[in-house]
């Protein structure tokens, strides 16, 4: 008697155990997906923090800046071009900002294969320093 197994029992096995693989990376890929949009979002939040801080001293929001958010080019400000640290760069739309209200931009970089379908991710944050805010998830 024969101890062992067939060649058909061991494709099934190697099928399902292939399956099974390529629905864990899938998954894995949209967690850490999730995860490089949340710290998008806080880093958003921050820059929202700092227009509430140049609103407060100011009374409008005609006239700020990026630099006057801490979005820049060097190492210890928020980054307004893609880095090998950060996923995203964020930017003001001035033509959207004025009086109380703001728009904030986070995009995805595209750089050194870094989204995971090839396509850019847009983060805004929109709304009022004296009203509500409002996020939206945008796939380009």
């Amino acid at each position: 008697m024969k101890r062992g197994f067939t060649l058909i029992e061991l494709i099934i096995v190697i099928i399902i155990v292939g399956i099974l693989a390529a629905v864990g990376i899938s998954q894995y890929s949209k967690t850490v997906e999730k995860g490089r949009s949340a710290e998008a979002k806080t880093i958003l939040g921050h820059i929202r923090d700092l227009a509430y801080e140049y609103y407060i001293e100011n009374g409008t929001l005609t006239s700020v800046t990026e630099v006057a958010l801490n979005i820049g080019t060097s190492p210890d400000q928020i980054p307004g071009s893609c880095r090998s640290t950060h996923y995203y760069y964020y930017n003001l739309r001035s033509d959207l900002t004025s009086g109380a209200n703001y728009l904030f931009e986070a995009w995805r970089c595209t750089s050194g294969g870094k989204p995971p379908n090839g396509s850019q991710m847009r983060i805004t944050l929109q709304g009022s320093m004296i009203g509500s805010s409002q996020w939206a998830e945008q796939w380009y």
